[in-house]
């Protein structure tokens, strides 16, 4: 056996040493990403439900661009922002001596602003469904603000947080032209699994790329079973 590899001889299964970072690191960013985005997804979206301000619209669409932008677009103006001559980019450098291109933490504020509308969304259709009266009576109580958040609000929402984590996090595994366009291609530091996929398939190891498809098709298809079936008993506890 090929050292940094390894084999089930029973069905076949191989998994290189960058097969395995790739999955690490993208667990990795994955994990990073949805933290960061529900730290300021909340505020922003729980601001988007309850504001009547002129400039909401903007906002909203501004934060809802990624879905329809595409990703090379989205991951080249990233790429001018973050390089070495950009303005973000190059005032991390000078400060760092560390570019943020090709950079693990480029690959994170790129995925935060691909994936941003698929935590925000959610959270904000339902803070838009919370029961008002129960806020305002907690606050009238003199509840605070983080006690009100934990006690009411998080319990009303929690169908939504779960769906934007969920979808915030198979969004991110998935991604692949922002990605590409702002980190590169380097096994162990910026390759993600769907770049590995897609470097196996380049060099027609399509062993290797099946591999990797099968491992983030099963895990999505169980996330997303959890997921309906926690949903189906909340829904049911309430219909209750």
């Amino acid at each position: 056996m090929a050292t940094g590899a390894w084999e089930n001889s029973t069905n076949g299964f191989i998994m290189t040493m960058n097969d395995w970072q790739a999955m690490s690191l993208t667990l990795q960013l994955a994990t990073l990403t949805v933290i960061i985005l529900l730290a300021l997804g909340t505020p922003l979206a729980w601001w988007l439900s309850q504001t009547r301000h002129r400039f909401k619209v903007v906002v909203e669409t501004v934060t809802a661009l990624p879905l329809v932008l595409p990703p090379t677009v989205l991951g080249f103006y990233l790429l001018v922002l973050l390089g070495a001559h950009g303005p973000l980019g190059g005032f991390w450098q000078s400060f760092t001596g560390a570019p943020l291109a090709f950079s693990f933490g480029g690959l994170v504020i790129a995925s935060c602003l691909y994936s941003l509308p698929f935590v925000v969304q959610p959270l904000q259709n339902a803070f838009e469904r919370l029961d008002r009266r129960a806020i305002e009576a907690a606050w009238t109580l003199g509840a605070s603000p983080w006690w009100t958040f934990l006690t009411i609000i998080l319990p009303q929402g929690r169908r939504g947080f779960l769906t934007a984590i969920v979808l915030g996090f198979a969004h991110t595994l998935g991604e692949f032209g922002v990605v590409l366009m702002v980190g590169g291609n380097i096994p162990g530091k910026t390759q993600v699994v769907s770049i590995a996929i897609y470097e196996h398939v380049e060099s027609f190891n399509y062993t290797a790329a099946n591999n990797l498809s099968l491992i983030l098709l099963a895990f999505s298809f169980v996330v997303l079973f959890i997921v309906y079936a926690i949903n189906r008993r909340w829904y049911s506890g309430v219909a209750a």
